[in-house]
């Protein structure tokens, strides 16, 4: 004989820990949860702000209170994890789904039903790979920040991916949670709490980007979908190497922002995607984000500066202003107009970022990929195209 649930014993369960979660969630300041908070012309949180001198990379970029963020509190998980209420929060079932254990990007064995029909995504690049694996009807949530596709905009959002609303993650009753290094750890020991299993990943190379993809479709019982896209960005990833073989790699300085100048360090997923575009990074160092010198950046003269924008036509706007500042005036990658502007992707560990892996290589590289041995310099215009490709 099935067992019987009081239906309306849950209901008022649930009601009752939404309006004291709710009230709880008031100790969080209004700027703190209001997703303009995160938000400074819509670009995103970059997973790398996770120190003092990493959010001075955010603060121009990625909003001006980004600082205050990261040290905001759960202040709603003892709430959500109060003796007898925790079980309110699931919808009852009468009996437990068939379920397969898999161990993510970091070592721990996840419980994921077998049939997983509703996911939400914790991070930008996260839902990129479940709209490229053409499982975007799958997705059930997503955070403020996740802007590409398009109908990822759309997606019912649950915040930002620092700081997410948990009452509004279990109301989406997700199969799966897919979250990465720029969320809490706090966050994920939360939700396992919940019981919400959550698939957590951790790319540091643009190998691993592609073999997170092939997780993911793993993790989503997909993986007929994951193993054509994977095969092709490994096979594009492969007629890199093969064209850029033998090519001596131009240093390049890959500008995250400008004032105070910051880089990149030699184990980011960056300075990973400059080398398979034949590329080296003057700036050699173990810290992922550093703060540089300039007078340092003269010395060692960079034969290309490389940024990353959506659109081009912002960083010429940033390019002019350069060159009028004392100093940079003094780098010859400046003074002869050796600027490469790639797309944005560069900045997600996802399918795109190998879009702006080849534009950067077809730039600092054009011999590699033109029959005829004198190539025209690459205009504005064909920059803004790129861009706009890419995107």
């Amino acid at each position: 004989m099935e067992p019987k649930f009081n239906s309306g014993a849950t209901n008022r369960a649930n009601a009752g820990l939404a309006a004291r979660a709710r009230a709880q969630s008031r100790v969080i300041p209004n700027e703190v949860r209001n997703p303009s908070f995160f938000r400074d012309e819509h670009r995103e949180i970059p997973r790398f702000a996770r120190n003092d001198n990493q959010r001075r990379v955010a603060l121009k970029r990625f909003g001006r209170h980004f600082g205050t963020l990261v040290r905001v509190r759960i202040t709603a998980l003892p709430l959500l994890l109060a003796s007898g209420l925790v079980p309110a929060l699931a919808a009852p079932q009468v009996s437990s789904p068939a379920t397969r254990s898999l161990t993510d990007e970091t070592g721990q064995r996840v419980k994921i039903p077998a049939d997983v029909k509703r996911v939400v995504s914790l991070a930008p690049n996260l839902t990129e790979i479940v709209f490229a694996l053409g499982k975007g009807d799958q997705l059930a949530g997503d955070t403020d920040f996740c802007d590409y596709p398009p109908p990822a905009k759309k997606k019912p959002h649950v915040g930002g991916p620092v700081n997410p609303n948990f009452e509004q993650i279990v109301a989406l009753k997700p199969d799966l949670i897919l979250a990465t290094s720029i969320n809490r750890r706090e966050t994920v020991a939360a939700l396992d709490r919940l019981g919400l299993p959550v698939f957590l990943t951790d790319p540091h190379s643009v190998d691993e980007m592609v073999a997170t993809v092939e997780h993911i479709g793993d993790a989503m019982n997909s993986k007929k979908a994951a193993g054509p896209l994977v095969s092709d960005l490994r096979a594009r990833l492969a007629d890199l190497d093969r064209r850029l073989a033998g090519t001596t790699p131009r240093r390049v300085l890959f500008i995250v922002w400008t004032d105070p100048l910051i880089s990149v360090g030699r184990d980011t997923f960056i300075a990973d995607a400059l080398r398979h575009a034949g590329a080296q990074s003057v700036v050699d160092t173990v810290a992922e984000w550093p703060r540089v010198n300039l007078e340092e950046i003269i010395k060692l003269q960079p034969e290309f500066l490389v940024f990353a924008s959506a659109h081009a036509g912002d960083t010429q706007h940033d390019i002019d202003a350069l060159r009028a500042r004392p100093g940079w005036r003094e780098l010859n990658a400046l003074r002869l107009g050796n600027i490469v502007v790639i797309s944005d992707a560069i900045n997600r560990p996802a399918p795109r970022m190998v879009d702006a892996i080849e534009q950067l290589a077809r730039a600092l590289h054009p011999e590699s990929f033109n029959t005829s041995s004198s190539s025209p310099a690459t205009t504005p215009q064909q920059i803004e195209e790129a861009c706009a490709c890419a995107r």
